[in-house]
């Protein structure tokens, strides 16, 4: 039921069953199902499709024409009951496309908070986007996708299924991503390769100096001295860094099922 606090437009369709925040303001035309539950302090504008089982966090702004939580494009989903669970003050601007889940993962997608998903972005079934991201105009990442925090995604760029995206990563436009990207590295082509540190992005969100350092000495191991990817983390290892944004970097190589671009 849609909560008397909010600003909902008499045009809007909200179904029985539907559970509205407080101040929460829908725009004309917008159809919220029954199985939705959408937090305080959300703005959905005009002609948005919010089906579910979706929830949406507080502070949310979805633009006309956004579909959020449809139905997946898989063609094995059956109807099975799957979810799209999306945290806070995200923007989901216009013609966003957001799927929910498939039985064959985890039935889940999955939005982290304070995200950015430009006019055209998708964002596939079973995806899992952490927080403080960028999909800019035209992004779209495929089934599986996990994408870490701080990652920016240029515009147009298209990323295969199962890939993983490491945090602190920066995607240029027109890209085709078909392996892993560890994190902090700047990629770009098709299909995408490595074109250095995110230096700039590291140290706009705080990292020090020494540690930029430390990350790209991990960087040029991997990259730029001609070892296989075992040893580079061989030697990284042999440093005996234990900074915690150092293990990011090497746990996402080690653990990479897709491999990594090189």
């Amino acid at each position: 039921m849609a909560n008397s606090v909010s600003l909902i437009h008499p045009q809007a369709i909200i179904e029985d069953g539907a559970v509205i925040g407080k101040n929460v303001k829908i725009g004309p035309w917008t159809y919220v199902a029954a199985n939705v539950v959408i937090g305080d302090d959300c703005e959905i504008s005009s002609h948005v499709v919010i089906n579910g089982p979706t929830t949406l966090g507080k502070g949310n702004r979805i633009f006309q024409f956004a579909s959020i939580g449809e139905d997946c494009q898989d063609l094995k989903y059956a109807g099975e009951l799957t979810e799209l669970v999306i945290g806070d003050n995200n923007t989901f601007r216009e013609n966003c496309t957001i799927h929910r889940g498939t039985v064959q993962d985890n039935s889940l997608t999955q939005i982290g908070s304070n995200n950015l998903f430009m006019a055209y972005t998708h964002v596939a079934h079973d995806c899992m986007v952490g927080s403080n991201c960028i999909l800019a105009n035209g992004a779209s990442i495929a089934g599986h996708v996990h994408v870490g925090d701080h990652a920016i995604i240029g515009g147009m760029t298209g990323v295969h299924q199962f890939c993983h995206i490491g945090a602190h990563s920066f995607i240029g436009a027109n890209s085709l991503i078909l392996k892993d990207i560890p994190p902090y590295v700047m990629a770009s082509g098709q299909p995408a390769k490595p074109f250095g540190l995110n230096s700039e992005g590291l140290k706009r969100r705080g990292f020090d100096k020494e540690l930029v350092l430390e990350i790209k000495r991990a960087y040029k191991a991997v990259y730029r001295q001609g070892l296989t990817v075992d040893e580079a983390m061989q030697k990284i290892s042999e440093a005996g860094s234990d900074a915690a944004e150092l293990t990011l970097f090497t746990d996402f190589i080690k653990n990479s099922s897709r491999g990594i671009i090189r």
